[in-house]
């Protein structure tokens, strides 16, 4: 089993062992660290493959997890892919995992699988009560491959959904996030069928998440995902939140960059920082 997730480690003594150097870059990397060593002690390393974002995302949410999200429980949850099909045929073209050349009818039967898959690990892990199981629990599940990254798929059309309501939505003229201007007036998606192809269909093959596809991941899992930008370390994106001015109700969830490529996650928040 490759561990997706590593196990914990100190996070000064990672950095020292990262940021040797008396480099300007990795002074100001060590000054970064050193923050986020205000409010956590550990560093869990994600591995870094184009699903980074996805995994350490994930795995926080999942390892705080209390109870199941409302959007999990809805009725209709399952019948997404169904449902978005009989609109929109070109989800037909959606590339599942690393299949090629695979038929939507049975993608969609597929995307169901992953969606059920979701709701079953999200509400076993929330209802473990000790911390240690819980943990033990989320890196089990992060050793296995098959699972996890049906997990990642059910993430991104869940994306995909997102995005088509906010799209709608702004067709409507109902108000939506600033960023959901910023995500389709990209040339490359300038709709969610160019989303697709472009974007969502290269994610966890060629590429990982955008800055604006961050956005657009916290939106469609209601989390607030905040990330220590340590290359932006002393500037006012040190600390960035995706939304920016999240819902008050979304849990957080707290990630670590160090170039806004490759993800990895800060546990073991300090005492004083939870009181």
């Amino acid at each position: 089993y490759k561990l997706s997730v590593a196990p914990e480690m100190d996070i000064m003594e990672y950095c020292s062992k990262e940021w040797r150097g008396n480099t300007p870059v990795a002074k100001r990397m060590r000054k970064g660290y050193e923050a986020v060593a205000q409010k956590f002690a550990s560093i869990r390393r994600v591995r870094g493959d184009n699903y980074c974002a996805f995994r350490a995302t994930l795995f926080q949410a999942l390892s705080q997890a209390t109870q199941l999200p409302s959007w999990l429980q809805s009725e209709d949850f399952t019948m997404l892919p169904e449902n978005l099909l009989s609109k929109y045929d070109w989800i037909k073209q959606w590339q599942l995992k690393q299949e090629l050349g695979r038929k939507m009818g049975e993608i969609s039967g597929e995307i169901k699988e992953y969606l059920i898959l979701l709701r079953k690990k999200w509400k076993n892990i929330s209802e473990i009560k000790g911390p240690i199981e819980k943990q033990e629990a989320c890196d089990k599940l992060f050793k296995n491959e098959e699972e996890e990254y049906s997990l990642y798929e059910a993430l991104k059309f869940l994306m995909l959904n997102t995005a088509i309501k906010l799209y709608n939505d702004d067709k409507d003229g109902r108000r939506v996030p600033v960023f959901s201007w910023l995500l389709f007036a990209r040339d490359t998606s300038s709709n969610p069928c160019q989303l697709m192809h472009n974007h969502l269909n290269h994610i966890g093959h060629s590429g990982g998440l955008e800055q604006v596809e961050m956005f657009l991941l916290a939106y469609a899992l209601q989390y607030t995902i905040q990330v220590y930008r340590l290359y932006k370390y002393s500037t006012d994106e040190f600390i960035t939140l995706y939304p920016n001015d999240p819902e008050e109700d979304w849990p957080v969830v707290t990630l670590i960059t160090e170039d806004d490529r490759h993800y990895n996650i800060p546990v073991r928040m300090c005492q004083e920082t939870m009181l």
